[in-house]
């Protein structure tokens, strides 16, 4: 049988939380605005799956080029191209300058 290659695989140590966040994030993080050119943190949030971008862009900074409902584009540039991350704001960190 053909193994499963899914959205989380090869994902059991990268989406860890410590043993003291364990648990739902606090709601203000599903609140965040960010505006245009902004810096942002691809940190995901592995306890709130939607919206949840691939975990290849885990730990990534990229810049917010707009807005899709809910969620954020954020440009990243992954192995010298330019990749659009559509991730709602509980999985986006700002940057510090």
């Amino acid at each position: 049988m053909q193994r499963s290659r899914g959205f989380r695989s090869k994902t059991r140590q990268l989406l860890q939380k410590k043993p003291r966040s364990r648990g739902l994030s606090p709601i203000t993080r599903g609140f965040q605005t960010f505006e245009n050119g902004e810096k942002v943190n691809i940190v995901i949030d592995p306890s709130i799956h939607k919206g949840m971008p691939h975990s290849r862009f885990q730990g990534l900074t990229g810049v917010v080029i707009g807005s899709r409902g809910s969620a954020y584009e954020v440009s990243v540039n992954v192995g010298g191209k330019t990749k659009t991350v559509v991730s709602r704001p509980e999985h986006l960190v700002r940057a510090v300058q």
